[in-house]
């Protein structure tokens, strides 16, 4: 592999690192919540594709039909129910009750699946592409995954500006007070807003399934992926986390182009060096600070 190719491999990562990160930095902008549990979520959306392929006889992309409206059901659910106790407590009540859920879901899934790695398969779109150059070939699935990135955040871009229940979404994380004396049901509208990052998690987790082999303890690594892509681009920031995700995919694939063993700690270590000269994310708005 060139540098060239591995640049334009790490940009297509990129797409599926935006979409791990979209929900995490949606849910973060309107309602301050940080989600530890949200690779764990992503884990789960893809052995619900996998039971809808083996039991179902759906293809791994058909099963989207099935596994995206039930996540986002179940984000609806679980913010009314369970998160939404969380809003206004502070962070700490975030961090402590998903990082609670993580542990409920990880361990749920190896009682119920084993600690076995599973994979979802594609067939020949999961495998095919086309040559441009000697040194570069593309492959049509990350291709895909790379598109469908793009697309999720123009639809949530076009939401959040143009739809009134966009506006009355970002009035709420701007103001929640100020909203509900206008009227908007604030819980209505973080579980609305929560339902749609558990859509987004869900295609991103079973995209990642069919990209490589999963276990239900998976959602750990995921959710750093997530995070540093969110921080990078900057905390709140949509189109911030396509610029994260694309930067760390970049970032691993050099570093395996340079050694095979440093693709992870290569994208680490960029990381690190982006939050210390500029904390708020490359498209993150400065806070001001007394």
């Amino acid at each position: 592999m060139t540098l060239f190719n591995a640049i334009i491999q790490g940009i297509l990562l990129g797409g599926l690192y935006a979409l791990f990160a979209s929900g995490l930095s949606l849910m973060f902008g309107v309602m301050r919540t940080v989600n530890l549990a949200h690779g764990d979520f992503a884990v789960l959306a893809a052995f619900g594709a996998l039971l809808a392929v083996e039991h179902l006889h759906l293809s791994a992309i058909w099963s989207l039909v099935l596994v995206l409206p039930l996540m986002a059901v179940l984000g609806y659910v679980l913010q009314r129910l369970v998160l939404q106790r969380t809003v206004g407590a502070g962070p700490l009540a975030a961090l402590l009750v998903t990082f609670g859920l993580s542990i409920i879901i990880q361990n749920g899934l190896q009682e119920w699946f084993s600690a076995d790695q599973r994979r979802l398969h594609l067939g020949s779109l999961e495998t095919g592409g086309f040559t441009i150059t000697k040194q570069l070939a593309i492959g049509y699935y990350p291709l895909l995954v790379f598109g469908m990135a793009v697309l999720l955040l123009v639809a949530l871009w076009l939401f959040l500006g143009r739809t009134r229940l966009g506006r009355m979404m970002r009035a709420t994380s701007d103001d929640p007070e100020v909203a509900r004396l206008m009227g908007v049901d604030s819980r209505h509208i973080y579980g609305i807003a929560t339902a749609i990052a558990f859509g987004s998690v869900a295609l991103a987790g079973v995209f990642n399934g069919i990209s490589t082999s999963f276990a239900p303890t998976s959602g750990s690594i995921l959710l750093i992926f997530a995070f540093e892509a969110v921080i990078i681009g900057g905390l709140g920031n949509l189109w911030g986390t396509l610029v994260g995700g694309v930067i760390l995919g970049v970032a691993q694939n050099v570093g395996a182009w340079i050694s095979p063993a440093q693709q992870v700690l290569a994208g680490h270590i960029v990381f690190l060096v982006i939050l210390a000269v500029r904390p708020q994310g490359l498209l993150g708005r400065k806070v001001a600070t007394a």
